[in-house]
Formats: structure tokens, sequence, C-alpha cells
């Protein structure tokens, strides 16, 4: 049995994330064949979760990690950074999702709670993981409504929250242009790639080999194990861990049933004093946007790499999972337009940073967090939440390769398959043309 990879994972524009901590060091490549107990594939929010799970669980076992790229290059350094504990359907008009989800909301804080006790581990920066909550911000009328029909269903399921008025959202953004807010005290804000390096950094010391810019180019039976090659050197384990989100149809799983969606970002150069002063507001916050297809924006400080803000908006599927040039250069015009309708007194200014980030969601909004075939297990399809979720489907997948269950693998191996797509080219035309209608809809937000 052999898998081959189609394709290795292409990023587009610099994760900023990255860009605005300290740099990294030269990375660890794999340049020889190595034997472990585990392979993980992907370090990112999954696959470094998994390690960790997997040194509690097994102490002593070797475990090798393989990242095509660097730690915090990727995804897990291209996301807003929002750890949320709260029902997140992106698919739906108020994020609220269908029936009582007070199971997954658990989950979520399990998630949490794990990321805080690898940050105490590890001695990650408290600053990297800051439990501040965070705000559905409203423009508009439709989405005030959403607001409070969101709140309701959190009053329903006994979670807290707080609607803000126009006054109290300037005084917290600096920006006139929100006419409500509501805020929800559970989300932890991250700086997604300084959480993510520390958490490589950590398993480093605690004897887990990651090695950086060994993309795995497939595996092949090995015996009773697997054989996982990478262009310069070969990894022969007992279980393999896929850790790779969306990818993880380049291995062959779940063909024509992942929607590869890029969302996209642009970052400020640090705010100087000038700036900052006309800014006004909290030195932190998030706001996500009441309509899912509006604009996500966030303000961080020296704490977490410099006083900028952080604007995020537009989708596209692209199923070759290759976000264009065009794409991200029209993303960062739409986003320009955006911060500046939200602050006035720094318009014109110009980003330093745009990005593209990688999604994966199925129709029906599961994961793929199981055994795919014998000694394999799957830590994949993270809907959209790739922090929460993808910490989740990480520790699950480590639990079942080492044959535990838990409450995380009950609920995510229980799931159906995601659901067929139709076929390319109808794909990409209909999923592409509803994603700009929407967005056209949520302009204002």
């Amino acid at each position: 049995m052999q898998r081959t990879a189609r394709r290795l994972p292409v990023q587009r524009g610099v994760a900023a994330w990255n860009a605005i901590l300290e740099p990294q060091g030269a990375p660890r490549v794999l340049e020889a064949d190595r034997t472990a107990d585990f392979v993980v594939v992907g370090a990112g929010f999954a696959g470094l979760s998994a390690a960790r799970r997997l040194t509690g669980l097994q102490p002593g076992a070797r475990i090798a990690v393989l990242e095509a790229g660097r730690v915090a290059e990727g995804a897990a350094g291209r996301n807003s950074g929002f750890m949320i504990d709260l029902p997140h359907d992106l698919t739906s008009a108020d994020y609220a999702g269908a029936g009582d989800e007070r199971a997954l909301i658990a989950l979520n804080r399990r998630a949490q709670e794990f990321a805080a006790d690898a940050a105490r581990a590890y001695g990650i920066a408290p600053e990297y993981l800051d439990p501040a909550g965070k705000v559905n911000g409203a423009a508009g009328a439709a989405a005030m409504a959403h607001n409070e029909s969101y709140a309701r269903h959190l009053e329903a399921l006994g979670e807290p929250c707080e609607m803000l008025d126009a006054r109290q959202m300037r005084d917290l953004t600096g920006s006139g242009y929100y006419r409500s807010g509501l805020y929800t005290p559970g989300t932890v804000m991250l700086q997604p790639a300084g959480y993510v390096r520390g958490l490589a950094a950590g398993l480093t010391r605690s004897g887990v080999d990651v090695y950086e810019a060994s993309p795995v180019t497939g595996y092949r039976r090995d015996g009773s194990g697997w054989r996982v090659q990478t262009p310069r050197g070969a990894v022969s384990a007992g279980r393999v861990i896929l850790a790779v989100n969306g990818h993880l149809e380049s291995f062959g799983y779940a063909r024509d049933r992942l929607m590869q969606i890029f969302l996209f970002a642009v970052m400020t150069p640090e705010l100087g004093p000038e700036a900052l002063a006309a800014l006004g507001g909290a030195p932190r916050w998030g706001i996500t946007p009441s309509d899912p297809m509006g604009t996500t924006v966030r303000r961080i400080d020296s704490g977490q790499g410099g006083n900028r803000i952080v604007t995020r908006s537009c989708a596209v599927l692209r199923p070759g999972m290759r976000p264009r040039a065009g794409d991200l250069a029209r993303a960062a015009r739409v986003m320009q337009r955006k911060f500046d309708a939200r602050f006035p007194q720094l318009a014109g200014m110009a980003m330093e940073h745009a990005w593209a980030g990688h999604l994966c969601l199925s129709l029906n909004g599961v994961a793929v967090n199981r055994e795919v075939e014998e000694g394999v297990f799957s830590a994949c399809v993270q809907n959209g939440l790739g922090t929460a979720r993808g910490t989740l489907t990480g520790i699950g997948a480590a639990e079942l390769a080492c044959g535990e269950t838990s409450d995380i693998t009950r609920h995510f191996s229980t799931q159906p398959d995601p659901k067929r797509l139709p076929p390319r080219p109808l794909r990409e035309i209909g999923a592409n043309a509803v994603l700009r209608w929407r967005e056209w809809r949520a302009r204002g937000e």
C-alpha cells in the first residue's frame, strides 16, 4: 500500500504573525532515515497538539513531526488568532448553528485549557494566549438583528454575553463605524505564531523531533508499519498521524468532499505615537463580524508583536489549493477600503503585510478525525475553526493512535463522512458566485 502526495502546500503572501516576531533560527531538516514510534505530518495546531498528547499518553515514545515549511509559516500563522469557545458556524446567518451545542462548547473549552496548560509547561508568553473575549461588531440593522438573535441563542444555552452600544464600541476600538456589539467573554485571543512556535520549541526540549522544510511526499507500507518519505530522508514508524487539514485530499482521502477555501488579511505597520493618539481606544481587542461573511478586525500591542491592526475579509474557493496572485491583490484593495472606512483618522495608511490563509470546510460541517486506514489517523478538516478544532482533532488523533477513548474521540469518530461536492468546474463557479454574493451582501459589516 502506498500513498503519494499529489500537491504540497503553497503559500501566498507573508505570514505576518510570524514576521512580526523575532526571527527563527535555522530549521532542523530531516536529512537521513530515522525510526520512530509515531510520525506526525504537519506542525500546526493539530499536529503539535497531537505530539504533546502523545508525550502524555506514552512517555518515552519516539515521536517525529514533519513540517513542509517552517513552523508558523503555514495556516497556523495565517489565521486571525481567535480560539473561540462558543458556537461559531460560518455557514449560518449569526454563528448559532442548529440545536443544543453545550457538548461542543465544553470540548472547545477543553482545547483552551490544553493550550493554557501547554503554555505553562513550555514557558510560552502569557500575552500569546489572552483570555480577553471578543465582540461581534454590527454596523447595520441586519447585523444588529443577527446579534440579537445570537444573544437569545446564548441565553438559551446559559452563556453570558453583553450588548455594547455605539459609544462603548467607540471607546473600545477608537472607531465610530460600529452601531453596536455583542461581547462574549470566553474567547482566547492568540498570537498564533508565537503560540505554535512556543509549542514546537517546548516539544523539542522534551525530546520530540520536529523537522521543518521536510515535506512528506508520500508513505508506504513497511512491514507492520509505515515508511514516511521526504525529499532527503524517511521515517519508519508504526503509526502515522495526518494533521494536514485540507491537504488530506492530497493523499487521496475524502476526494471531492472538501471545500478548499482561502481567506485574506492585511496588517498595518507598527503604529507610532501620533497614529496611536489619533486612533484612541483600547490597546487590545478583537471583533468578528455579526455576519460571518463580513470583516474581522483585531488590534494588538507590543506584547503580541507591536501596536498594529489586522483586517481580514474576502473568501475564494480554489480546489487546487493554490490561491492566485489576483485573489490576494483584489482582497487587499477591498480590505484597504474597509480599513479606511473604519478608521478615517488613519485612512490611506499603507499596509505592511498581506496574505492568504487556507481553510478546509465540509458541506455538512464534519471533521475527519478517525483511523483512515490501519495505523494511519487523521486530524483534519477544521471547518474554519483551526485553533480550537485543530487542537481537539490533534488530541483525538493521538488518543486513537494509542487506543484511548474520550469525549473528544467519541464526538468526532461518530460523525458521518463529509458530503460529496458537485463536480468541477461547477463546484468552483457556483461556490465562488455564492461567496461573492454573500460578501457583497455583507459589504458594510
